[in-house]
């Protein structure tokens, strides 16, 4: 292009006026950044405290709740290994007591309180029922057919075996604690009662002085002995 060609180009009155408002607008956000900038390096104690006193407060609110995650969890946690400890000590008193292998024990123990949990159901009372039918003898057999470590008698409980594959099924020790803790279950919701229900279990519920049940809450009353002093622990 020419020098001649060359000319300058001034604004338009339209232009002259969005270049002045541009302008003000920049010095505005100037003038509030200094402002801004004012209040936390200049000692203004009204809004300087005020603003610290807010950022205290919301730390203090995700302290507080970082506390209540962190002790739920601590609980939590606290529970799961007091219940280990617990069926460690129900485990090793009862190998002992009955002369079984520990390794044994520990599933029966195990079998026992995930039955109860589900059924809402005492593991102890579970495990005493163990203790008396079967003395924790997995392949146990009455000479009434009853079969395993709760002994179960197959031809009554057909339907609750049916899930489980039939009478078989009874020879894994955790099926036959699911189902012996199912039987004794139901025998507490309809008589309301754990003395009638255990006599009813054993099939003696019109002997005298309910022998079965002393027997049984005998055996709970011990076994609870040893897993209150785990519990206090």
């Amino acid at each position: 292009m020419n020098a001649s060609n060359q000319r300058l180009r001034f604004p338009g009155s339209g232009g002259v006026l969005r270049l002045l408002s541009a302008t003000r607008s920049a010095l505005a956000l100037i003038g509030l950044a200094v402002v801004v900038a004012g209040l936390f390096a200049a000692t203004l104690p009204g809004p300087r405290e005020t603003m610290l006193r807010q950022f205290f407060a919301i730390s203090s609110g995700w302290a507080d709740q970082a506390g209540t995650v962190s002790t739920g969890t601590i609980q939590a946690m606290a529970g799961v290994a007091g219940q280990a400890r617990e069926q460690r000590a129900l485990t090793e008193f009862i190998a002992k007591r009955y002369r079984v292998a520990e390794d044994a024990i520990a599933g029966f123990v195990a079998s026992a309180y995930r039955a109860g949990g589900e059924l809402k159901l005492d593991p102890l009372l579970i495990l005493a029922v163990m203790a008396v039918e079967s003395r924790y003898n997995p392949v146990a057999e009455s000479n009434m057919g009853a079969k395993g470590l709760m002994q179960v008698i197959p031809k009554f409980h057909q339907e609750k075996l049916f899930e489980h594959g039939g009478e078989p099924a009874l020879l894994d020790p955790e099926v036959n604690i699911q189902v012996g803790a199912q039987i004794l279950r139901e025998y507490l919701g309809r008589f309301g009662e754990l003395e009638t229900a255990l006599q009813m279990y054993a099939g003696a519920f019109d002997i005298p002085n309910s022998p079965y049940a002393g027997k049984v809450l005998a055996e709970r009353a011990r076994l609870e002995q040893i897993a209150r002093v785990k519990r206090s622990a």
